[in-house]
């Protein structure tokens, strides 16, 4: 994927929502930085923090809202430079 087609938070959550078909579930979204934390994504700032960190994957965790640390999904995303 190339970094380019994902510019916003809105269009990161909007791509996650399509490929997995979860329009009618609510969820968060999660990434691990290059120490390991467990960071959310929730807004343009953590979004844009987690794109600057893929080199080249982007391990982002797919929670549903209202569950405590079970994952939903564990999407890859490999960025192109």
């Amino acid at each position: 994927m190339d970094k380019a087609q994902l510019k916003t938070f809105e269009e990161f959550y909007k791509h996650v929502q399509t490929i997995h078909k979860l329009q009618a579930i609510p969820f968060t979204t999660w990434y691990t930085d290059m120490h390991g934390d467990l960071l959310p994504i929730n807004n343009d700032d953590n979004f844009l923090r987690a794109i600057t960190t893929a080199r080249p994957l982007l391990r982002v965790f797919v929670q549903r809202k209202g569950t405590q640390k079970k994952f939903y999904f564990n999407l890859n995303l490999y960025f192109l430079k």
